[in-house]
């Protein structure tokens, strides 16, 4: 029996977490593992906060640790809350149709967002404000990325496509390759490349500048649902619906690594900023954690009620944080295993 796929369900979480970045420097705030300790120091269990709405992005802003949310079922907006305490405090609206997925600038100022109306929508993250709304997909938007510098956003769509669009004036160009729906698209740490999977078992090597396709990943045999790339650039990291998790070498295109564990579809991958830990989350409810060198698999962590649809990993490379289709939003020590808290609807 065929599964569903995200044109088929609403439960789409995508989580990142970006470094706050001012005038290309860091900006010292309180990071997520530094959170979390304070909050552990005042409890013997994990702690639960309940929120209205589906998790689907995290990052550092300017004021302050916020999270974006989708509201619920068969809704177009976007929640930007608190992440400490889950309160609401601003509503994006503009999207006619479900918001499928939601990216986050790097200085945390800019939210993008994908729809199945279409369309990509830019927000200003301060005010709420939709600062341009970006036309041309034939079919919904799956996935959307923005540039380190900001200054670019890729979008991925089940009609085949990959789009490259200016942020600020909107110019865009089509990549062309793909032969089925694209669900994941992600920016090297450079700008320089962009990386889409497909439900044509394929990953390509786009030139972000040119458009041109250098390279396209063939070992998977099932869709490709999540795209991660290495820190350093040099890792190329694929999650599928056949179940293995892949590991590239971004340069010759040549897979290293297959890492089998899962017993279902794997929807989300992350890797840490020191490269040394894999993260993936599946449909068989759980995260696990890998070795990047030797491909084994180190923690499987257990307690999601639904399918995992993101995971991603603190700046810090401390937690780890993964979303699931029961609407809870676990967090973990990545040195360990053990839960810290979770968010839960």
């Amino acid at each position: 029996m065929s599964k569903l796929g995200a044109a088929d369900t609403f439960d789409v979480f995508q989580l990142c977490l970006a470094d706050m970045r001012l005038d290309g420097k860091a900006v010292i705030t309180p990071d997520l593992a530094t959170l979390v300790g304070r909050m552990l120091k005042r409890m013997e269990e994990p702690r639960i906060v309940k929120v209205q709405g589906y998790i689907v992005c995290i990052a550092n802003t300017p004021t302050g640790q916020k999270i974006v949310l989708k509201y619920c079922l068969d809704d177009s907006t976007i929640h930007v809350a608190d992440a400490t305490s889950g309160e609401c405090e601003k509503v994006l609206q503009g999207h006619t149709n479900d918001v499928t997925s939601v990216a986050i600038s790097p200085d945390g100022t800019t939210i993008v967002s994908g729809s199945f109306d279409k369309t990509v929508r830019v927000w200003n993250a301060n005010t709420g404000a939709c600062k341009k709304t970006l036309q041309g997909h034939a079919y919904f938007v799956s996935a959307v990325a923005i540039s380190p510098d900001g200054a670019t956003i890729a979008s991925a769509s089940t009609d085949e496509r990959v789009r490259v669009w200016n942020a600020k004036t909107g110019a865009w160009k089509r990549l062309i390759g793909h032969t089925h729906d694209v669900n994941a698209v992600v920016f090297s740490p450079d700008g320089k490349r962009i990386v889409s999977g497909s439900d044509d078992t394929t990953l390509r090597v786009w030139n972000a500048k040119t458009g041109v396709c250098e390279k396209i990943l063939q070992r998977h045999t099932g869709s490709v649902r999540a795209v991660a790339i290495s820190p350093d650039g040099a890792t190329i990291v694929s999650g599928s619906s056949d179940e293995t998790v892949r590991v590239w070498n971004a340069k010759t295109g040549a897979c290293e690594k297959t890492l089998r564990g899962h017993n279902d579809w794997i929807r989300a991958v992350a890797i840490s900023p020191d490269g040394a830990t894999i993260v993936s989350g599946s449909d068989d409810k759980t995260v696990r954690m890998w070795n990047s060198k030797t491909g084994a698999c180190e923690k499987t962590l257990q307690g999601h009620e639904g399918w995992v649809y993101g995971v991603t990993i603190s700046p810090d490379g401390a937690t780890i944080v993964s979303g699931c289709g029961g609407r809870i939003v676990r967090f973990w020590d990545l040195r360990t295993g053990l839960p810290l808290m979770q968010w839960k609807k």
